[in-house]
Formats: structure tokens, C-alpha cells, sequence
């Protein structure tokens, strides 16, 4: 029978082994892992497509389109979009694991009851038993698999940031596309009314006999396309409608409202220093959060190979009047320490070391990824507004030159200088050049949506605060 001095002399050594247990390896810091990851693509120290202004990032970017209607759908879509509130459960998700992984850590209690009678009435075995226990975490698997589940949930927090940009920056995008659409078929319209004009002029022109049937024809075969033009237009606007509906989760039916005009450019933007970019974009930091959390799971795949020691205490006061039980007018209490030490399990341990160095080589080239991919997207953002602001000089210069061109060959054709085939073709060129650049300023607006988005700052406020607040260091993100 073990004395109670016995009983303290273990207790005393397994609360000194858990005193000394190995403390956990941090994670690399973002300068480590980009150095790492990134030996080809060091950041600039300015972006190389030029564009923007040298200052930091700021967020609100939402007001610069200064559209109040914009940004009441974008509030609805955070509100309503299915989509988001799916990335919304899983943040409640990993929060959860990550009370379950810190459970781990406290002690477990349990209690059992037992009751029975005897034939003929009156009472049976009786009693109440108390245990608990306590894992000594001295290598540190439960703690690495609270880490875990901390930067798991971190990532989580960080991609539910994202998602929000994301559904952000589509909203406006689909809102520029309905207005570009809308726009589209006044020009079609335009068009569709000059060519009806055309067949007015070449019908007056062969009833006074300085026509003829040909030109007539010609003009009428020229109404037709026109017509089509616009149907396909109105399609097009009824799908960009309902595309927008969806993302503001409401019954796709075309029926929303949009602006009958575009808004103005905003003026150049703030954008920051690449080597900042890592640091603030949220699909970043939510790569980075993943490659904390892997490297924690290697170290708990690592510890669990280790011995695992075990405080255990239980009580127990039973009763019967079945059989005479002695010294149990008090209750019975233990004291022990338990020691668990695998030895063979064919392999598995080994190799589930060897499947979490695995993944979280997957999770480092997934860092990687990523910012290559954002270093891309602000480059081709900037790149393509500084090509969309030359074509649209261009373009507006053209438009003038077209209309005068038009005006011209319209004179000419009434006093019978010019063929009907002149006017058409001025018309034309008219009709392409106007639709250009009605492109050329909805992608301009589109491009710097995505800059905005590009960059990682919040559309309306610092969205990752939250994510800082409840992640650990040294993987700290900014927006």
C-alpha cells in the first residue's frame, strides 16, 4: 500500500517535470518566411509600373467612387450574401476548435453514480465515485495543438476579412458593369435612331428623284443590325442586373436600380511600399497564419512520439446493506501519476511527423503563391490604369473627330455630294469609337477597384483590427 509520503514524492516530481518541459518553437517571423520563400522576388522599393501616389495605404476607399447608392449595396451585400455568411460560420467554427484545443490543457473531472436494490425490497449497493485528471503538458503536444488551432483560427479570421473586400470590390465592379450597360444602349440607341434618319433622308431622296431604290435598300438593310445591337444590349443588361441582385442576396429578377452615368475617375491613390504589402493584404496574412499553425502541428506530431504523464486523483463512499463494508464511514481518496509511453504502433507516429513536414512545406509554397500573386495584381492595376489613361486621351479626341466627320458627310449627302455609303460608314466609326471608350472608362473604374482591393486597405474601416487583436505574434497584419 503506498504511503502518503509516496504519494507527494511523485506528485513533487511530476510537477517538476512539468515545470521543465520543453518550451515551444516560435514560428518564422513574415521577414524570415518572405526571405525564405521569395529568394527571386525581393520587393522593390517602389512599385515598378509607376502610378500612384508615394503614401501610405489608407482605407475607406469605398468613398472615393462618392456614390451614396453604391454604398448602401455594398452594405446590403455584407448583410445578405450567402456566400459571406458561410465564411462567417467557419470563423465561429475555428474559434470553437480553439476552445477545444485549450481544454485539452485543464484538468478533466468525472463522476460516476451507482445504485441498486436487492429482491424483496430495500436498499442495494450504493456509491459515489470522483476522478480526475490532469495531462502534464512537459513536451508540449497539447500546447503546440492550442497554437495550432489558434493560428488555424487567426487564418480563418483573415480570409472571412478578405471575403468581405472581395464581395466589396465585386459589388462596385458589378454596379460599374450594369451602368456601362445602361449607357451602352443610349449610344445603340443613338446609332439605331441616325440610321432610321439615313432611311428617311434615302426614302425623300428617290421620291423627289435624286435617289435611287438601291440606296433605299441599302439604308433599310443597315437598320436591322442596329436593331439586333440593341436587343443584345438590353440582354446584357438584364444579366449585369441580376448579377448584382445575386450578390446583394436578393431574387434575381433585373429590377434594380442603377445610375444612368458612370462616376468620375477618382484622383491617384495612395499605394504604399511593396515590401509593406505582405504585411497588410488579408490572404496574406491568413497564409502566413497557416504556416504558423502547420509548423505547430509538427511540433505537436513531434511530441506526441514523447512519453505522456498524467496527474490522477479519485474519491469514492459506498454503501451496502448486502454485505458488511469496513472504514467506510468517510470517504476514500487516491493520489497517483500516470506514465504512457508509446512503443510500437507500426510507424504511424513517424510518419505523422513526416505528413505534417509535408504540410507545412504546402502551407510555405502557399505563402509563397500568394504574394506573388499580390505583388502581380497591384502591378497589372497600376499598369493598366496608366494604359487605360492614355487610351481614353485618345479616344475622346477620336469621338470628337468622328462627330464632325459624321455632321460633315451628312451635309455632303443631303446636297448629293457624298453616297449614302459615306454616312454609313462615318456612322460607324462614330458608334466604335463612342463604345470604346464607354469601355475604356468602365474598365478604368474597374482596374482601380481592384488596386484598391490589390493593395489590402478596407473599404469602409480597418477590418483586420479584429484579426490583430485575437492573433498571436509574430505574424501581426496591417491594413
Amino acid at each position: 500500500m503506498r504511503t502518503p509520503s509516496l504519494h507527494r514524492g511523485m506528485l513533487v516530481a511530476a510537477l517538476a517535470a512539468a515545470v521543465a518541459g520543453c518550451a515551444l518553437k516560435s514560428p518564422p517571423t513574415p521577414a524570415e518566411l518572405q526571405k525564405e520563400v521569395l529568394p527571386q522576388a525581393p520587393p522593390p522599393e517602389a512599385y515598378r509600373a509607376g502610378g500612384g501616389v508615394a503614401a501610405p495605404v489608407a482605407d475607406g476607399w469605398l468613398a472615393a467612387f462618392e456614390d451614396p447608392a453604391l454604398t448602401a449595396l455594398v452594405n446590403e451585400a455584407l448583410a445578405y450574401n450567402a456566400d459571406l455568411r458561410v465564411a462567417a460560420a467557419r470563423v465561429e467554427q475555428a474559434a470553437g476548435y480553439v476552445k477545444v484545443a485549450s481544454g485539452a490543457l485543464l484538468p478533466s473531472v468525472g463522476v460516476v453514480g451507482l445504485g441498486g436494490g436487492k429482491s424483496g425490497g430495500g436498499g442495494g449497493l450504493e456509491g459515489v465515485f470522483l476522478n480526475a485528471s490532469l495531462e502534464l503538458d512537459v513536451w508540449g503536444r497539447l500546447r503546440y495543438g492550442r497554437e495550432a488551432s489558434r493560428e488555424q483560427s487567426a487564418a480563418v479570421e483573415a480570409d472571412y476579412a478578405y471575403a468581405r473586400q472581395s464581395l466589396a470590390a465585386m459589388v462596385v465592379k458589378a454596379w460599374f458593369l450594369a451602368v456601362q450597360a445602361g449607357m451602352q444602349r443610349v449610344i445603340a440607341q443613338d446609332a439605331l435612331g441616325s440610321s432610321e434618319t439615313l432611311l428617311r433622308m434615302a426614302d425623300d431622296r428617290f421620291r423627289v428623284g435624286n435617289g435611287s431604290a438601291q440606296a433605299v435598300a441599302q439604308a433599310r438593310a443597315s437598320v436591322g443590325p442596329y436593331r439586333d445591337t440593341l436587343k443584345q444590349i438590353d440582354f446584357a443588361r438584364e444579366q449585369a442586373r441580376r448579377s448584382l441582385e445575386l450578390l446583394l442576396g436578393r431574387y434575381p429578377a433585373a429590377e434594380i436600380a442603377v445610375a444612368d452615368r458612370l462616376p468620375p475617375m477618382p484622383p491617384p491613390l495612395p499605394v504604399g511600399m511593396p515590401s509593406e504589402l505582405l504585411e497588410r493584404r488579408p490572404d496574406v496574412v491568413a497564409a502566413e497564419r497557416r504556416v504558423a499553425a502547420a509548423f505547430a502541428r509538427v511540433g505537436e506530431a513531434k511530441a506526441a512520439q514523447l512519453p505522456r504523464i498524467s496527474l490522477t486523483a479519485g474519491g469514492s463512499n459506498v454503501s451496502s446493506d448486502l454485505i458488511e463494508l469496513k472504514d467506510v464511514s468517510s470517504p476514500v481518496w487516491s493520489l497517483g501519476v500516470n506514465l504512457i509511453a508509446p512503443i510500437y504502433q507500426g510507424g504511424a507516429l513517424r510518419a505523422q511527423v513526416e505528413i505534417r513536414s509535408a504540410e507545412q512545406k504546402q502551407a510555405v509554397a502557399e505563402y509563397a503563391r500568394v504574394g506573388q500573386k499580390a505583388f502581380g495584381e497591384v502591378e497589372n492595376a497600376l499598369g493598366a490604369e496608366s494604359i487605360l489613361r492614355e487610351r481614353d486621351a485618345i479616344l475622346v479626341a477620336a469621338v470628337r473627330d468622328n462627330a464632325e466627320a459624321l455632321d460633315l458627310a451628312r451635309v455632303q449627302y443631303r446636297v448629293g455630294n457624298v453616297d449614302l455609303r459615306t454616312v454609313e460608314q462615318s456612322q460607324l466609326s462614330l458608334y466604335a469609337v463612342r463604345t470604346s471608350r464607354l469601355q475604356v472608362q468602365a474598365e478604368q473604374l474597374a482596374q482601380r477597384t481592384n488596386l484598391f482591393l490589390a493593395l489590402g486597405g478596407g473599404f469602409d474601416q480597418p477590418a483586420m483590427a479584429a484579426v490583430a487583436g485575437n492573433a498571436s505574434e509574430p505574424l501581426q497584419p496591417k491594413q
